[in-house]
């Protein structure tokens, strides 16, 4: 599977570059006064960056995951459910992502609450994709990790900008966020060329669940491999399961296992012990953005960041 995102030819990178420096140089003090109120909602970290970078000053943007939670699990306060329901726009990944925040998403759609499930209108690959294989969830269930492909993100900005200016049209919401497209699409070029150093026998992931599919198709990666099965963090391998991991990873040659930020490593750094060779144990920023210092505060240096730990540990 292919996925063929909005083009961005030179010309019309140039062009709309040139007009966002415009923009910001011509601005007067006044800009502000007549900023919308709209406020948006986005459910994660992620979501919340991209959003952002659209709306500006232009509005009012919460997020309710705070920085290093798993999306997987994470459960609303009353207090963010009421900020659901006054919100002009609520931004989700869907694809059973939020799966702690689900009955509460499907509640508030229900009472009237402007919700867009971004997912769904990306394109997703199926779980197994990248190995050729159905996962854990069933052979329908789609891969809801799809910030790890800057290309989805910079269409998924276009689609948030179009929602955006159903709701208020007397702000230039494509022009800020087609600038930001630009930008992801400059970064998809850096990480091709981040990975460049990795050959093509060495492009093989194991991961601590289903996250990296996504960055698998787009750079010539195959999954091979998950200490988690499926898609979800909330999954219990048993120890048949693991004994199988460690036995893939010592046939494959294997050098190292990707985890995350947002979860122990506790069974990947057992699997690495069984298995012996100096197999590296490495943390990659997945469900959530990095803490300040980090690198990772943005997604696009979340996106950088990852690039450089897998590149420096299969090259």
């Amino acid at each position: 599977m292919t996925y063929h995102p909005i083009r961005y030819p030179l010309r019309m990178a140039i062009a709309v570059l040139s007009i966002a420096l415009v923009t910001a140089a011509c601005g007067d003090s006044g800009a502000n006064e007549s900023a919308s109120t709209l406020t948006v909602v986005a459910t994660t970290t992620i979501l919340g960056d991209i959003v952002e970078n659209i709306v500006g000053d232009n509005g009012t943007v919460e997020v309710l995951l705070p920085v290093g939670a798993d999306p997987h699990d994470y459960q609303a306060s009353s207090q963010q459910i009421a900020l659901i329901q006054k919100a002009d726009l609520v931004i989700a990944n869907g694809l059973f992502l939020e799966e702690g925040l689900l009955d509460m998403l499907a509640t508030a759609a229900a009472d009237g609450a402007n919700v867009l499930e971004i997912g769904e209108l990306l394109n997703p690959i199926p779980f197994g994709f990248n190995i050729g294989e159905e996962s854990a969830d069933g052979p329908a269930s789609d891969d809801p990790h799809i910030w790890l492909d800057p290309q989805r993100m910079a269409d998924a900005s276009l689609i948030i900008a179009r929602e955006l200016e159903a709701i208020d049209a007397s702000v230039d919401w494509a022009t800020s966020a087609d600038s930001y497209a630009l930008e992801l699409m400059a970064t998809d070029a850096e990480i091709s060329e981040i990975l460049s150093v990795v050959p093509e026998s060495d492009r093989r992931l194991v991961a601590n669940h289903g996250v990296l599919g996504y960055f698998a198709e787009r750079y010539g990666f195959a999954v091979i491999g998950t200490v988690i099965p499926g898609g979800s963090t909330m999954g219990d391998p048993s120890s048949a399961e693991l004994a199988e991991l460690v036995d893939l990873i010592e046939t494959e040659n294997v050098s190292a296992i990707f985890t995350e930020t947002s979860e122990p490593a506790a069974l990947a750094d057992a699997v690495a012990a069984e298995v012996g060779n100096d197999v590296k144990v490495v943390d990659l920023y997945t469900g959530s953005l990095g803490e300040p210092g980090s690198g990772a505060e943005t997604l696009i240096g979340l996106l950088l960041t990852n690039a450089r730990l897998i590149a420096e540990a299969l090259s």
